[in-house]
């Protein structure tokens, strides 16, 4: 199924195929505990063009275990510095959204006419969800082989967006299997980096997943990106993305875990103003003119016109008639079965050949 629709604010709003992108800001940890500045995140959503705000819906204690161990401790030379030296426990610690704050913030934003959804990182979090009546759900791409997770999501009957990111083809395949047997049916699939990085590099970035996880799991399909810039999302429009999501951050002046991959404001709406501007460049499938300037230049496309001064009774032969431009005479497919006709009226050189010049029918 590669199109689905949710209830928003504004009315009903089709998500897929041949329907606008649906831009997805990324709350995430960059509220930094402060529920004003989360608020601030999702007004600057609102005013930049997001369709969506998401939230990520875990404590500490649901999402991983209080324990200093190597098996714990986040490291990576890749990953933010702000990460590193920290167990799982102390980074969520950190990072989480409280879970009173989600009515509250729901409400907010479907005031200013953003849907407002979240990614459960646990079977608790779905119940908790489903106590807001959020309109669908999200996945995250560490979460897709969690497949409780996926099946307790599936049973709401509520569409899933689901991230694939680094699974592998056959755990996608397994995570959509459980959710599809589950109860349920309406599913995105977002190609997804999971390098956080601030200099993506262009290779890594194998937009064409995009259109195979449609054609492949005849799904809508997506892209959330975890890296900075905006490009790459741009591109992913281009490669047949139904689905963008960036995180989003009200400055890069605030110290919060993810700003080195996220958005400010200001790019997000160049993000959002460029994304638009592609889809009506891509418009529909269309052929003929688009409009009277296109009309106008029919004119110069070939026809068949006098290429001597013709007597009535003449036969038309290669020697008096030529395919040329403009277009006034007939068209040249014409040519072959014009020529041996009698002419039965008079014509000038340079005068168009019609049907009404020509004795018999072609």
């Amino acid at each position: 199924m590669r199109t689905f629709t949710i209830g928003t604010p504004r009315g009903k709003r089709t998500i897929g195929s041949g329907h606008p992108c649906f831009i997805v800001a990324e709350v995430s940890c960059n509220h930094m505990q402060d529920r004003g500045k989360a608020k601030k995140i999702i007004k600057a959503a609102a005013e930049n063009g997001a369709d969506a705000v998401k939230l990520q819906t875990y404590t500490p204690d649901t999402i991983t275990m209080n324990v200093r161990n190597k098996y714990f401790l986040l490291g990576g030379k890749d990953n933010p510095e702000s990460w590193k030296g920290k167990t799982l426990y102390e980074l969520y610690g950190l990072a989480y959204t409280p879970w009173e704050w989600h009515q509250e913030l729901k409400e907010y934003a479907e005031q200013l006419g953003l849907v407002l959804f979240s990614s459960p990182f646990d079977e608790t979090a779905v119940d908790f969800l489903e106590s807001l009546d959020v309109a669908l759900y999200k996945i995250a791409s560490y979460e897709m082989t969690h497949i409780p997770l996926v099946q307790k999501v599936a049973a709401t009957g509520k569409p899933l967006i689901m991230s694939v990111g680094f699974n592998t083809m056959e755990e996608a395949q397994e995570s959509v299997t459980a959710f599809r047997t589950h109860g349920g049916a309406a599913l995105a699939l977002l190609h997804c980096i999971n390098t956080y990085t601030d200099d993506p590099l262009p290779e890594n970035a194998h937009l064409a997943t995009i259109r195979d996880l449609a054609d492949r799991f005849d799904a809508v399909a997506g892209f959330s990106d975890n890296n900075a810039g905006i490009e790459l999302p741009i591109l992913a429009v281009a490669a047949g993305a139904s689905i963008v999501e960036k995180h989003l951050v009200v400055s890069h002046d605030d110290e919060t875990l993810d700003k080195r991959f996220s958005l400010d404001p200001v790019e997000m709406k160049e993000m959002v103003d460029r994304i638009r501007a592609h889809e009506k460049a891509m418009g529909t499938p269309h052929y003929g003119p688009v409009n009277d300037a296109e009309a106008y230049n029919l004119r110069l496309r070939r026809s068949i016109f006098a290429d001597a001064d013709i007597k009535t009774g003449d036969i038309f032969t290669r020697a008096n008639i030529r395919v040329v431009r403009p277009s006034f005479g007939l068209e040249p497919k014409y040519f072959e079965a014009v020529l041996g006709k009698k002419a039965v009226a008079d014509i000038k050189k340079g005068e168009p050949i019609s049907r009404e010049l020509i004795g018999g029918d072609i």
